[in-house]
């Protein structure tokens, strides 16, 4: 339905309709004009060559800074989505099944059922704060089990997972010797304090993915990386090697210069997001929505009794606004998924006829 609706909403703005885009996750601000002079600058200069498929050195040396690493444990990838495939992908390659907790991204269901592996999904509910049952996680760990997928902060619930529940969660997977994959994207623009996977040994086999696009406004850029052990980080590079090579080299120095501005851009990013969840909290709270209060950008997402979020969906884009139902996150029919990325006026007109719609 996620793609579905997409499609839908495009085909009603090519026959001249008006939409209200609240159905992705794409930042409505501009990349910050520095990040793309760095760009221009570098392609003047002649960086459009090929280059390391571990990513530059410098830039390396700077992210591995930031999570006190060495640079030895970072590999640029593609956006973080391909730093999520390659990694299932070497994992999982050979077949086994992976733990991932719901609500959840979709891409990592599809992404498991294209190598050929299996999912388990763990479903968590928003009544009790979206928090892992651990008990239920380790009762689903079976001999096949090679992975857990964690979001943190989650897509779609915006929710930080508490210490207690993570610290519970890797020691299991400690016990079990099975890899976490943190997906950690949202994690630098939380409006809560949010604990890594490297906050409990950056020596371990487990995993962080991250990336440039929601920071930094670089969606389109396609930039990310991976932190991991240097074995992995060299299986990694290998794969990189016999498919898109390298990252242009002048996209990697627009995302240094990223960094150099790096907590101007995501103080000015929580601000503004906090601003605008703190107006979907309101509009929606006194429309009778529950939900879970937001703790990073960029989603809400509501639940009424008995709704039919796929019908609620579909018949809200007849009114000009699209949002994503909650069954594109798992088994969450009553909810749908709110996107506060579309401009200021937009998003509260938008609200306005989620409202509505609901009268």
């Amino acid at each position: 339905m996620l793609y579905e609706i997409n499609e839908k909403a495009l085909k009603l703005e090519s026959e001249g309709k008006k939409i209200i885009r609240l159905n992705l996750g794409d930042p409505d601000m501009t990349t910050p004009p520095e990040i793309v002079e760095a760009a221009y600058a570098a392609m003047k200069a002649g960086k459009t060559k090929y280059s390391s498929s571990y990513g530059e050195l410098k830039l390396r040396q700077k992210i591995a800074e930031i999570h006190g690493v060495k640079a030895e444990n970072v590999v640029i990838t593609p956006g973080s989505k391909w730093a999520i495939f390659s990694t299932m992908f070497l994992t999982m390659k050979n077949g086994g099944n992976v733990i991932i907790p719901t609500p959840y991204w979709t891409a990592y269901d599809l992404i498991t059922k294209s190598i050929g592996a299996q999912s388990k999904l763990l479903k968590t509910e928003m009544e009790t704060g979206w928090k892992v049952d651990l008990d239920a996680l380790e009762n689903l760990i079976d001999s096949e089990t090679k992975m857990i997928i964690l979001n943190n902060p989650n897509n779609p619930t915006s929710k930080v997972m508490d210490d207690k529940t993570l610290e519970g969660i890797v020691e299991i997977a400690n016990k079990k010797d099975i890899i976490v994959l943190s997906d950690e994207v949202y994690g630098a623009i939380a409006f809560n304090k949010t604990k890594s996977i490297l906050d409990y040994g950056s020596d371990s086999k487990h995993i962080i993915s991250n990336g440039f696009s929601k920071t930094f406004t670089m969606t389109g850029w396609r930039i990310g990386y991976i932190v991991a052990n240097k074995m992995f980080i060299d299986q990694v590079t290998k794969l990189n090697q016999i498919t898109f090579n390298n990252v242009p080299v002048f996209i990697q120095e627009a995302a240094m210069k990223g960094l150099e501005l790096h907590k101007q851009i995501a103080e000015n990013i929580k601000a503004k997001y906090r601003q605008r969840a703190d107006l979907a909290s309101k509009k929606l709270s006194a429309t009778g929505f529950k939900f879970t209060q937001p703790d990073a950008p960029f989603y809400v997402f509501p639940k009424r009794d008995g709704l039919d979020g796929e019908k609620f969906t579909l018949d809200l884009l007849d009114r000009g606004v699209a949002v994503a139902p909650g069954t594109s996150f798992g088994d969450y029919r009553e909810h749908f998924r709110i996107s506060l990325t579309a401009p200021d006026n937009e998003i509260e007109t938008g609200l306005d006829k989620i409202c509505e719609a609901t009268q």
